[in-house]
């Protein structure tokens, strides 16, 4: 019986939504591989699940104890016995339970392994949440496993830059995400739960709700622009904590713009392209990317983004027309919003610029091509 070229696992601490681009690209990845021809599978953590396996590709789901680092014994066990089965391994995100104990079981089993550090090497990843554990915990575990690794998925050239300070030895590789150019989305989907926004000019903002997204200067820039111009409405969606969504809302209300705000929560499948089909304008003022899915994906429906200095593609879109870059700070971001929606401006032809930026540099297609690619220079040097 014929044996596939390669056999490549994935390995992802969690599927969950509301962890944001990393569980939307992931099902994408694995899909693009298939189709170049690799037989791929993925292993994740959930709370209600075992064992249990979905997709095609297919995912297997394993059942997580608690969220704080994700840990799961049954996988443990799984991953032990299964993944000298495979040609390479492909570890997203570290500093988590599932991420470095495959990354160590396929070092041991002398298996080739990448990893995608899903942005967490960056200045803003290394101070964000206990600075002073990942400090100590990437010397004694991430550190290691990063020099060992056959070679380090970095998205962007900028999230390779920042991580390259660190000083840790690695086989760095830039691969772009990709997405998927997709029909134009149907408005009425979401003006049917929200007729407010009809007749209006739409600033969407479509990721999670967490502080590095900087969504505290969006609402303050929002409130500037909106004593300007009535017409204007921000769509927020997305999902978070609890508290800081409150807080969110509560920071709406104290600039008065509360009743210009819509709060879609998380989106998908049809309500997603809605979403983008409303949008004049995507915005996304982060703090720290190491990619921006998002933004990719507002620009594959073709709606022109207005993106902080910090997102890593904010020079290229620039460059292309496709739209507009800003400081993180509130002013900054008032000032190119203010730029972006002036009557000079056609929206509609950046948009265009947006999508065949897209087509020609983000899609599924190449993603899987170069991935595809690394694997077998990884499995060459193995063999030779």
């Amino acid at each position: 019986m014929h044996r596939p070229v390669m056999r490549v696992l994935h390995v992802i601490p969690s599927l969950d939504p509301t962890d944001g681009g990393p569980s939307v690209v992931f099902p994408r990845m694995l899909a693009a591989l298939a189709a170049a021809g690799v037989d791929v599978e993925g292993v994740t953590t959930a709370f209600e699940a075992d064992g249990v396996v979905t997709g095609d590709p297919p995912v297997r789901r394993f059942r997580r104890l608690w969220r704080p680092g994700k840990p799961s014994w049954s996988m443990a066990r799984w991953l032990s016995r299964h993944v000298d089965r495979f040609d390479v391994v492909h570890v997203h995100a570290l500093f988590s339970f599932a991420s470095d104990l495959a990354a160590w079981l396929a070092h041991r089993h002398r298996v080739p392994y990448v990893i995608r550090p899903l942005g967490v090497l960056n200045r803003y990843g290394m101070r964000a949440r206990r600075p002073w554990l990942k400090r100590l915990s990437l010397r004694l575990i991430e550190g290691p496993l990063l020099r060992d690794a056959a070679a380090v998925h970095f998205t962007s050239q900028a999230e390779a830059d920042e991580a390259a300070a660190l000083g840790i030895p690695m086989r760095g590789v830039v691969i772009p995400l990709g997405v998927e150019i997709q029909a134009p989305g149907d408005r009425q989907v979401l003006l049917a739960r929200f007729p407010a926004l009809r007749d209006c000019r739409v600033l969407l903002y479509l990721s999670r709700l967490d502080p590095k997204k900087n969504l505290e200067s969006l609402i303050d820039a929002f409130a500037a622009l909106v004593a300007e111009a009535r017409d204007l409405r921000l769509l927020v969606c997305g999902a978070g904590d609890a508290r800081y969504v409150s807080a969110l809302h509560a920071h709406a209300e104290a600039r008065g713009v509360a009743e210009h705000v819509t709060w879609a929560g998380e989106v998908r499948g049809d309500e997603k392209s809605s979403a983008f089909a409303l949008a004049d304008l995507f915005v996304l003022p982060s703090h720290s990317e190491n990619f921006g899915i998002a933004v990719v994906e507002a620009m594959a429906a073709g709606v022109p983004v207005v993106v902080s200095e910090c997102i890593p593609l904010a020079d290229r879109i620039v460059d292309a027309g496709a739209g507009w870059r800003c400081g993180t700070d509130a002013s900054s971001l008032a000032n190119t919003l203010r730029l972006a929606l002036g009557p000079e401006v056609d929206l509609r032809t950046a948009g265009e610029r947006a999508r065949a930026l897209v087509r020609a540099e983000y899609s599924v297609d190449e993603m899987g091509q170069r991935l595809t690619a690394l694997y077998q220079q990884i499995i060459g040097r193995r063999v030779a």
